[in-house]
């Protein structure tokens, strides 16, 4: 693309920008009179963090194509602006923080939908295939998991070991170590080894819904269902989800080494990592929030069980009203 068809395609990108940019600087009333330049369309609000990432990708276009260097200064300009003005001060940054995880990630998660069911599908097909399976067929367990492994599991989840009460707060915080610490590991290893090519993600994705399938499966079919469900039920709406957006996020590291289009290798993976890095941002929150839970709710026994299950399935019916509608403009 020479420069000049350049400048012509993304011109409109650059002026909603800097429109958007001095509106910042102005006062309300000022903004109510301020007219955008003839052609060019008012930025919303939730539209600014993906242009920007455009306009940053422009900036590297421009200079691994030596176009001409006021080009490259007048990029550059809107990119420090748009940074500053995104990330500029505490209470900015603290406004951004919030706007992510209200607006930003459910969009950025409905963006890349083609990812998100890929991954869904490969970790939650195989765990659900798994749960029925070990039911008919019990020995299939031992394809994951060693006998004293299985001992060690009914053992932690027999009823002599739930007992009805609270556990006391050392132990839980704790545990909110542990709990943090393996989720996150997990879900860097099934994003991080995206970049071979999308093999490690599918590789963890696949062996992580298989594994979790057969725990699930063997204490349902050994008779511990009750125990191990009502523990489970709370939190792993956030996990198990976490665990397909870090793969999702894996993927789009995958897809910029198989499928970069008209972009180099090296463009692509700059462009699909800084949204990688968005899903992977709002997958760590999740595993927080389940690590939260794990630590100081799923451990609590109550005389029955459905309060555990309520709680669980309002867990999930919120996270699927966040991914759906959070962040959607009025109307949309």
């Amino acid at each position: 693309m020479r420069q000049a068809e350049f400048e012509q395609r993304f011109e409109p990108d650059w002026a909603r920008f800097q429109h958007w940019l001095d509106r910042r600087r102005m006062s309300r009333k000022q903004r109510a009179v301020l007219a955008p330049p003839i052609g060019v369309t008012v930025l919303n609000e939730r539209d600014v963090p993906a242009l920007y990432r455009r306009i940053c990708a422009h900036l590297a276009l421009a200079q691994d194509r030596q176009y001409s260097p006021l080009l490259i200064d007048r990029i550059n300009a809107l990119v420090l602006r748009g940074h500053h003005a995104l990330y500029g001060s505490r209470s900015d940054s603290l406004r951004q923080i919030r706007y992510f995880f209200l607006t930003g990630f459910p969009n950025v998660v409905r963006e890349r939908w083609r990812s998100v069911w890929l991954a869904i599908g490969l970790f939650f097909g195989p765990l659900v295939l798994m749960i029925v399976a070990v039911q008919l067929y019990p020995d299939l367990t031992t394809l994951f998991l060693e006998p004293e492994a299985m001992a060690q599991m009914e053992e932690m989840y027999s009823a002599e070991n739930h007992k009805v009460g609270m556990r006391e707060s050392d132990s839980s915080f704790e545990m909110f170590g542990v709990y943090i610490w393996n989720n996150i590991r997990i879900g860097f290893q099934t994003f991080a080894t995206g970049i071979v090519f999308g093999l490690g993600s599918l590789f963890f994705l696949l062996f992580n819904g298989f594994y979790i399938g057969a725990v699930a499966g063997h204490l349902t079919e050994s008779g511990h269902g009750v125990q191990f469900w009502s523990f489970v039920a709370g939190h792993s709406a956030m996990e198990l989800t976490a665990i397909a957006i870090s793969g999702a996020a894996g993927f789009q590291l995958a897809n910029a080494l198989i499928a970069p289009g008209r972009r180099s290798r090296a463009l692509a993976l700059v462009e699909n990592g800084r949204v990688a890095m968005q899903l992977m941002a709002g997958a760590v929150m999740m595993f927080f929030i389940a690590a939260l839970i794990e630590a100081f709710w799923s451990p609590q026994v109550f005389p029955v069980a459905w309060p555990k299950y309520a709680f669980g399935g309002f867990q999930w019916l919120l996270l699927i009203a966040y991914f759906l509608l959070a962040g959607r403009r009025r109307g949309a």
